[in-house]
């Protein structure tokens, strides 16, 4: 049996070269249907959201313990179609440029309904996957019929949070830390070391240098090396799960038996490594430096840094159209909608009262028609 609802495709417009969106950017396209004869639609609408989701199991004995905790950033709907027999006024409808709403009869053919939305201003975490949690942003259409499974499609939105609306103290305060360590076993005397960092906050591709003063005192050859590891934390239910993987291990010049040396190490962070996420209540991305002194025959003196890696924003170009929609053609009764339509909920450009740049991402529920309509 031929089904009346053939296709459901979302295709939205690029700004940049990476295929990112920032705080305050806009999300436009537009939802092709594609319908093999007439068709009584109840209602039809897109939604525009945000949210983190964490789930892990583990097992106790012969009991499998599950740990879930989800966090909802926002939800906007825009309907092509609303349902006549909701009492709802507050939904917001899109009409065409003539003021005239669409139909829910749709004829056969391929149907364009174009939206346009606003990445929120607020402070909310950057796109993520992890091994047991994830951070996403995406659309989804949803086309209901009477007596019927709700048709649904959904695409994926890559969103990287503006590092000024993400602020952590002292991230351009330098470090400093010392240690020094007593040989034993097969290696005798002593090594140190006094290592400084100009700051903590480092862009994706810049360089982070490592600046230490290393007196080997010891009876063997030492040398330094350099690791920048990752730490994924997941937090359920009074629960904590923490995966780390070493992202960059670099060795300096080896420095002999009973010398001192200064020492500068320039480590070039990656364009592609991800920025850490600081400001999500169930998800953190962090990473650390780990300065150390590779002695044989001996446990390796070392110094832990906390650092925190910052997105590197691209400006924003001409919003290309979307390649998925041009197969389409256009329907028998043309094309359905504005073709620029109002950018519903497009928020102000100041961030609205309430505001807390530091502290942890809105709760769900807290914004009603989240971000504010214009």
């Amino acid at each position: 049996m031929l089904s009346t609802i053939k296709k459901i495709e979302i295709t939205y417009n690029s700004i940049n070269a990476s295929n990112t969106f920032t705080n305050g950017d806009i999300v436009s396209g537009q939802v092709s249907v594609e319908v093999a004869k007439d068709c009584q639609i109840k209602s039809f609408y897109i939604k525009f959201k945000g949210k983190a989701d964490v789930f892990w199991s583990e097992k106790h004995g012969q009991t499998t313990h599950t740990y879930h905790a989800k966090d909802k950033y926002f939800s906007v709907r825009q309907y092509f179609i609303r349902d006549p027999n909701s009492k709802d006024d507050k939904k917001t409808l899109i009409a065409h440029q003539s003021g005239e709403t669409n139909s829910n009869v749709v004829p056969p053919g391929i149907h364009v309904y174009p939206f346009s939305f606003q990445f929120p201003l607020q402070n909310i975490p950057s796109t993520f996957t992890g091994a047991d949690g994830k951070i996403v942003y995406l659309l989804e259409a949803v086309l209901s019929r009477s007596m019927r499974m709700d048709s649904k499609k959904s695409t994926m939105i890559n969103f990287v949070g503006r590092g000024d609306l993400n602020p952590v103290p002292r991230l351009m305060e330098p470090q400093h830390e010392t240690m020094d360590k007593k040989m034993n076993l097969f290696t005798s005397g002593t090594v140190a070391m006094d290592v400084n960092l100009e700051k903590s906050g480092f862009f994706q591709g810049e360089g982070l240098k490592v600046k230490a003063f290393i007196k080997n005192d010891s009876s063997r050859e030492i040398k330094p090396k350099y690791c920048i590891y990752r730490k994924h934390s997941f937090f359920a239910q009074g629960k904590r799960r923490v995966h780390t993987k070493d992202l960059i291990k670099e060795v300096g010049t080896p420095i002999p038996a009973k010398a001192s040396e200064n020492v500068t190490h320039v480590i070039a962070i990656p364009q592609d490594v991800e920025p850490s996420i600081l400001n999500c209540s169930i998800i953190k991305a962090e990473h650390r430096l780990r300065v150390y002194l590779d002695v044989k025959y001996a446990s390796d003196p070392e110094i832990k840094f906390d650092i925190v890696i910052l997105p590197v924003h691209q400006v924003p170009a001409v919003a290309t159209a979307p390649t998925a929609a041009s197969d389409f053609g256009i329907g028998p009764f043309g094309s359905y909608g504005n073709p620029n339509p109002p950018m519903w909920g497009f928020g102000p450009q100041q961030p609205p009262p309430g505001y807390q740049p530091a502290g942890p991402p809105p709760p769900y529920g807290a914004h009603g028609m989240y971000p504010p309509l214009n």
